[in-house]
């Protein structure tokens, strides 16, 4: 008897279809842990996404980025003590560790990228995986971040807190 072998003559290999799949997959996995600067609503203060107005005071700290350099960012009185504001357009969050001292920092996560989104009790939010930061220093407070959120020179003229150019 013969028997005849089987060999598919039409359709992919299955090397072809193995290396498609994991492709996909990594495709799927880098996308999921991407962040995203969608969602402008991360404040705590009282104005709101967007807002002009922020609580001004006692200067910033130098370095991290700089984007809309010397536009208002807000005025002194939206900006709670104990609290702060991210402003994800200019990728900055504000904060009032205490009466008329304010901090800037870069609203970028230092652990994969995301955008911080909030703050409250203190503390800088990061929803990706859970980062946070302190307000007074942008000390990392807990979470994967491998290093602080690197400070942001601003200046406080009045009730105005800008961003330095």
């Amino acid at each position: 008897m013969t028997s005849a072998s089987f060999h598919p003559t039409t359709g992919p290999a299955r090397r072809t279809v193995v290396a498609a799949a994991g492709a996909a997959s990594l495709g799927a996995m880098l996308a999921a842990c991407g962040g995203s600067d969608d969602d402008a609503s991360g404040d705590t203060g009282t104005a709101p996404s967007g807002s002009p107005s922020q609580e001004a005071g006692g200067g910033g700290s130098g370095g991290g980025e700089n984007a809309g350099a010397g536009a208002a960012l807000a005025a002194t009185a939206d900006i709670p003590e104990g609290g702060g504001k991210v402003f994800p357009d200019q990728k900055v969050v504000v904060t009032q560790p205490a009466a008329g001292d304010f901090k800037a920092f870069s609203a970028t996560c230092t652990h994969q990228g995301c955008a911080v989104k909030s703050v409250a009790d203190g503390v800088i939010n990061c929803p990706c995986h859970n980062s946070s930061f302190s307000i007074t220093d942008g000390s990392v407070q807990g979470g994967p971040a491998p290093k602080p959120l690197p400070a942001v020179q601003i200046t406080v003229s009045g009730d105005s807190i800008r961003l330095a150019g």
